[in-house]
C-alpha cells in the first residue's frame, strides 16, 4: 500500500505566518544574540577609549562618581512606570545603547567633527565651541533617539503612550550620561594630578565637575532625551492611518531635544552668570513640566484601566471591585502584600491557578494587575481605531492568562478594593458603578469566557457560557481581522 502523500512545505514568504521563521537569522534567539554581542563589542571599545583617554586612576575615580546618580535615576523612572512597567529587557537594552553603542558613535562622531571644523578655521578655540554647541547636540540626541526607535519598532507592544516614551528615552540618556561622566571627571581628575592639586579637595577642578555633573544636572541628558521619548509617546497615540502625524511628531522631539541641549552647552560660554540663568530660568521649569506632564499622563492610564474594564465584569471575566482596585496604585500594593501575607510564597496553588503556575501568590497578583492594565489599555486602542490586526488574538491570550491567574488575585484585590473603597454594588451592574462611567461595549472583540472549571469563588452571577473558537452571538465581524481564507 502508497504510503498517504504528505501535504507540501509552505513558500518562504509564508513560514513567518504560520509561526515559523523562513530562515535561521530571523529567529529571535539569533537577533537577540547578534543585539547583544554587537553592545558587547561597543562597551569593550568605549571601555578601552575612556580608559586610554583618562588613565588607570582617572577611569576608577571617574567610574566610582559617576554611578552615583544611575541608581536614583533609574527608580526615578521606574516610579513614573508603576502602572505598567516596562520589561526590563527593553530597559536593559536602553541603558546598554546609551552607555554603549550611542557613546562610541558620539565620541567618534564629535571628535571627527571638531578636528574637521579646526582644520578649515584655524582656531581651535571656535571649533571647540562650534562642536559643543551644534555637532555634539545634534549627534548625541540622534544616536540616543536611535535606542527610542528601535523599542517603538521592534517592541511596539510595550510602547503605548507618553510614560512609555519618557521610560525609554530617560534610561538611555541615563545610560549614555553614565559613559560621559566617567570621561569628563576622569579627565578632571587627571588635570589635578597634573597639576598638583588634591583631587578631592573642594577646591579641584575634579569636586567642580562633580558638582556641575552629578549635583547640579544628574537630569540634564534625561531632559534633553525625553522630548524626544514624547514625540514618540505622542505618535504611539496617534491613529494608524495618520502617518504622517505618526513621522513628524519623533521628528519634531529630536528638534527640540537638539535645541534644549544646544542651549545648555552654549551657557557655558556665557560665563558663570549665565550659565546659572540659563539653569534656574529654564533647565529646572522645563524639568519640573515634564515631570508634571509625565505624573497626569500617568493618571490618564489609571483611569483608562477603571474606564474600560468594566466591559469584561458585565461579562463574567472580572468581579465587580477589580477595576477600581486595578486603576489606583494603593490598591495594587495593598492586593500584592495581602496575597503575600495571606498565601504566603509556599501556599499551595488556589483553584483558578493554571496547571504547573508558580506558587508565589504575590508573584501572581502582581502578573494579574499587569495582564488586567495591558488588556484595559489594548480595548481603549480598539476604541479609538489605534488597535491592530492582531486585536482578536491578543485580547484572547490576555482574558485566559487572566482566567488562569485569578484563583489568589481576585480575593487579594476584592480586599484592597473594600479597604481603599467604599462598598461596592452586589451583584455587578452598569447603571450601579460609582467608581468611573461604564463605556459602551466595542463592536467586536472577545468578551465572554470560556466554561468554568469550578464555580467561582464569589457571590457573583456565572459568567456567560463561551464555547471557545466560535463567535459570541453578540460579536459582529472583527473590522481589524485579516480576512477569511
Amino acid at each position: 500500500m502508497n504510503a498517504p502523500p504528505q501535504p507540501p512545505s509552505p513558500p518562504a514568504h509564508q513560514a513567518a505566518v504560520l509561526g515559523r521563521p523562513a530562515h535561521w537569522w530571523q529567529r529571535r534567539g539569533v537577533k537577540a544574540a547578534a543585539l547583544i554581542t554587537l553592545l558587547a563589542l561597543s562597551g569593550l571599545v568605549i571601555l578601552a577609549l575612556v580608559r586610554k583617554e583618562t588613565g588607570h586612576e582617572g577611569f576608577l575615580v571617574g567610574l566610582g562618581l559617576a554611578i552615583l546618580p544611575v541608581p536614583l535615576l533609574i527608580a526615578a523612572f521606574r516610579w513614573l512606570d508603576r502602572v505598567e512597567p516596562a520589561p526590563w529587557r527593553n530597559l536593559l537594552f536602553s541603558f546598554a545603547w546609551g552607555a554603549c553603542a550611542a557613546a562610541l558613535i558620539a565620541i567618534i562622531a564629535n571628535s571627527f567633527a571638531t578636528r574637521w571644523i579646526a582644520t578649515r578655521t584655524a582656531d581651535p578655540t571656535s571649533a571647540d565651541t562650534l562642536g559643543a554647541t551644534v555637532v555634539a547636540p545634534v549627534v548625541e540626541e540622534t544616536v540616543k533617539a536611535a535606542a527610542i526607535l528601535l523599542v517603538f519598532l521592534f517592541r511596539r507592544r510595550d510602547f503605548r503612550g507618553l510614560v512609555d516614551g519618557v521610560v525609554i528615552a530617560g534610561v538611555t540618556a541615563t545610560g549614555f550620561a553614565f559613559t560621559e561622566n566617567i570621561l569628563y571627571l576622569g579627565n578632571a581628575y587627571g588635570t589635578d594630578e597634573a597639576t598638583g592639586v588634591d583631587g578631592i579637595g573642594f577646591d579641584s577642578v575634579t569636586a567642580a565637575t562633580f558638582f556641575v555633573r552629578i549635583v547640579m544636572s544628574p537630569f540634564a541628558h534625561p531632559l534633553f532625551t525625553v522630548l524626544t521619548g514624547l514625540g514618540f509617546g505622542f505618535a504611539a497615540l496617534a491613529a494608524d492611518g495618520r502617518r504622517a502625524r505618526r513621522i513628524l511628531l519623533p521628528l519634531t522631539g529630536l528638534l527640540l531635544a537638539m535645541g534644549m541641549h544646544a542651549a545648555w552647552n552654549g551657557s557655558a560660554s556665557f560665563g558663570g552668570f549665565g550659565f546659572f540663568a540659563v539653569y534656574a530660568g529654564f533647565m529646572v521649569p522645563a524639568f519640573g513640566l515634564l515631570t508634571w506632564l509625565t505624573i497626569h499622563s500617568r493618571q490618564r492610564e489609571l483611569r483608562t484601566v477603571r474606564e474600560e474594564l468594566p466591559a469584561y465584569v458585565t461579562a463574567g471575566w472580572l468581579t465587580a471591585p477589580e477595576p477600581y482596585a486595578l486603576g489606583t496604585l494603593r490598591a495594587r500594593r495593598m492586593a500584592r502584600q495581602y496575597a503575600k501575607q495571606t498565601y504566603g510564597k509556599q501556599a499551595a496553588p488556589q483553584p483558578g491557578y493554571a496547571p504547573g503556575a508558580h506558587p508565589d501568590a504575590a508573584r501572581t497578583v502582581r502578573e494579574y494587575i499587569s495582564l488586567a492594565t495591558a488588556l484595559a489599555f489594548l480595548r481603549a486602542r480598539g476604541r479609538s481605531g489605534r488597535a491592530g490586526a492582531d486585536f482578536v488574538v491578543r485580547e484572547q491570550e490576555l482574558l485566559h492568562a487572566l482566567w488562569s491567574r485569578r484563583g489568589p488575585a481576585r480575593p487579594a484585590l476584592d480586599h484592597a478594593a473594600r479597604v481603599t473603597a467604599p462598598p461596592f454594588p452586589q451583584p455587578y451592574t452598569p447603571w450601579a458603578n460609582p467608581y468611573g462611567p461604564v463605556l459602551p461595549p466595542l463592536p467586536y472583540g472577545y468578551m465572554a469566557p470560556m466554561p468554568m472549571p469550578q464555580p467561582m469563588p464569589h457571590a457573583h452571577p456565572h459568567p456567560i457560557p463561551y464555547i471557545p473558537h466560535q463567535p459570541h452571538p453578540s460579536a459582529v465581524p472583527h473590522p481589524y481581522a485579516p480576512p477569511a481564507g
